[in-house]
């Protein structure tokens, strides 16, 4: 391995220090006399053992030329790569600030605003990538620099996978930091921008709780808790935080790709939604992941739903609740009339609407007596914790009372058709009473019908 005593000039490049080292190679700080600049000098070491080499070496270039074609604030600008003797280089944008890993090793929770800014930052770079097609795959905080001024930058695109890749890696490996990866990386499948995502959430949950959303003894156990694990809500173990982060976060993690963020672009949005809101910048943040469906709330992991009502419950009770607020919406309008007792008003506003008598709740109550709807009545007005029995105990007995008087009518109009003038006057009165009551049954029915069709 070379080192900064060995190797003074890497290309037209002078070796300043050496900043450290990892697997690969050797980072050294090294200053461009062309272009009078500093800048971060990334080498791989050509003698490492020949299987090793091959692998290392095609990662390498891969890493240059992903991040070579990607210029955006947020990710690390690469400015050359080259060739000596021994090792093979990348020159680098110098980098003044520290790792995010350094931040959090600590186990103590980011600030939040500063935890919700590094994250917004680093969405926003994972989406300039992927719409150059270009997946990440190793998100994680080793791989992300905070700068001194607060710039956030994406490092080590070591193992980005682009569209057209020369590069071909054996069906089914695991390529990653296992602690941040995702479930379908995990199994060996194809990974798509989702995947960074999922990085990224995960690296969210530990700058705001302190700790990993999956954490066992070994790596074969968070492996398995990725695939198989609901975290616990960040909240529970973090109580400063909004209730509207759970929700974010639970999004990011999900385990079915359909449920996460469709593009970072999305999770970045709703990050600094949050944090306006926080700084009180806006009171009524429009967060997208609250604007989803109940069934994409209910498949989020540590966001537990209300129970949902079944689909005969869900209509009952749209059905009350419409009645309930027609019934308002008329009393209002009632109230807010002017007097129609003086006939100009009268003629120039003709008076068209329900009777200030009318109440739809009881209309409702007579309409299910009559059609033999009691029993699903009493049924929701339980699920709606409203106690309105004697009500419906009313509107069956004024339904009896209408049945026995329809008979009684009937039966009256064919003993007076054979009877004299006095009984003929009687089954004028009869006929009439019965029209009534056939007008009576046509407006029920009428009702009924509005009522459904509404």
């Amino acid at each position: 391995m070379i080192n900064a005593t060995s190797v003074t000039m890497l290309g037209r490049y002078e070796i300043l220090s050496e900043l450290g080292q990892g697997a690969m190679g050797t980072v050294y700080k090294a200053r461009d006399p062309m272009l009078d600049r500093i800048v971060a000098i990334k080498t791989i070491n050509l003698t490492l053992p020949k299987e090793e080499l091959a692998e290392y070496e095609a990662r390498f270039y891969q890493e240059a030329k992903a991040a070579g074609g990607l210029s955006h604030r947020n990710i690390v600008t690469v400015h050359d790569i080259g060739r000596s003797d021994r090792v093979a280089y990348m020159a680098m944008e110098f980098l003044e600030g520290q790792e995010l890993r350094r931040l959090i090793q600590s186990r103590v929770p980011i600030q939040l605003t500063h935890a919700l800014d590094i994250a917004a930052q680093v969405a926003d770079g994972l989406q300039f990538a992927h719409d150059g097609q270009i997946i990440h795959r190793d998100i994680k905080p080793a791989n992300i620099m905070v700068l001194n001024d607060g710039l956030v930058k994406i490092t080590d695109f070591g193992i980005a996978r682009m569209r057209n890749n020369e590069i071909k890696t054996m069906t089914g490996m695991i390529l990653g930091s296992p602690k941040y990866m995702s479930p379908e990386q995990v199994s060996g499948k194809r990974a798509d921008t989702r995947s960074d995502i999922f990085s990224l959430g995960v690296v969210l949950y530990e700058m705001l709780t302190g700790t990993s959303p999956f954490v066992a003894d070994n790596i074969h156990g968070v492996m398995y808790q990725t695939m198989n694990f609901n975290p616990p809500a960040p909240r529970t173990l973090n109580p400063e935080l909004p209730d509207v982060l759970n929700f974010i976060i639970a999004k990011a993690l999900a385990k079915n790709l359909d449920d996460r963020y469709q593009k970072a672009k999305d999770l970045s949005h709703d990050l600094r939604q949050a944090l306006s809101a926080l700084s009180g910048e806006s009171a009524a943040p429009r967060i997208s992941v609250l604007r989803q469906n109940s069934t994409d709330a209910a498949d989020a992991p540590f966001v537990e739903p209300d129970s949902p009502l079944t689909r005969q419950e869900d209509k009952e009770a749209r059905i009350l609740d419409m009645a309930d607020d027609r019934a308002s919406a008329h009393s209002e309008t009632d109230s807010a009339q002017p007097d129609m007792s003086n006939p100009a008003l009268e003629s120039s506003n003709p008076a068209l609407g329900l009777s200030k008598a009318f109440d739809s709740f009881d209309a409702t109550m007579r309409l299910a007596a009559l059609t033999g709807m009691e029993k699903e009545l009493d049924k929701f007005s339980e699920t709606q914790k409203i106690a309105r029995l004697k009500s419906l105990a009313d509107a069956k007995r004024a339904a009896a009372s209408a049945s026995a008087a329809t008979f009684s009518g009937s039966a009256t109009w064919q003993q007076s058709a054979g009877g004299g003038p006095g009984a003929m006057a009687s089954g004028i009165k009869t006929a009439h009473l019965k029209l009534v009551w056939i007008g009576s049954g046509l407006m029920v029915i009428a009702a009924a019908t509005l009522f459904l069709l509404r």
